[in-house]
């Protein structure tokens, strides 16, 4: 079997593809199909995110294209920017991972969140398209090989008490 564990930058030439749901463009260790059909092993880095576009390596220079699978999502468009705006906000207060699109946000299949949306006065449809949310603002996705903030040291937090 197959085996792709390497993110490649670029390639001069790409083997197969690698069609993947969100979900599993999230998890380290898998098997997975490649179009072809071939049955590969999948193993990254714990934490790691595959975007769609991403080339992956493995044994004797095999280089798969990662794209991103069509699956239900909810497509959420309000009347104004200040409408979107709104329903971001709310989706992001509860830790939702969002798309945000030209004009519209996009989120997984969930019944109250869909409810909430359409208590701000928002349309929601019901889609299958690819999601690509957000990588979030600690994702470390700028390429520099540290952390985007210093991690701080452990301290010991001092109480009245513990004198």
């Amino acid at each position: 079997m197959l085996t792709l564990h390497t993110k490649l930058a670029a390639a001069d030439h790409v083997d197969g593809e690698l069609v993947l749901t969100y979900d599993q463009r999230e998890k380290c260790r898998q098997r997975a199909r490649l179009v072809s059909g071939e049955e590969i092993a999948l193993f990254t880095a714990r934490g790691t995110v595959l975007r769609e576009g991403d080339l992956l390596t493995g044994e004797a220079g095999f280089v798969a294209r990662v794209r991103a699978a069509a699956e239900p999502v909810y497509t959420v468009r309000a009347a104004d920017a200040h409408g979107l705006l709104r329903c971001a906000f709310h989706l992001g207060n509860r830790h939702s991972q969002v798309e945000v699109g030209d004009g519209y946000l996009r989120i997984r299949v969930d019944p109250v969140l869909r409810d909430m949306l359409a208590g701000l006065g928002a349309v929601v449809t019901e889609d299958l398209a690819a999601f690509e949310p957000e990588a979030g603002a600690y994702s470390g996705g700028h390429g520099h090989g540290h952390p985007l903030a210093p991690v701080p040291l452990r301290q010991k937090i001092h109480r009245p008490a513990d004198a």
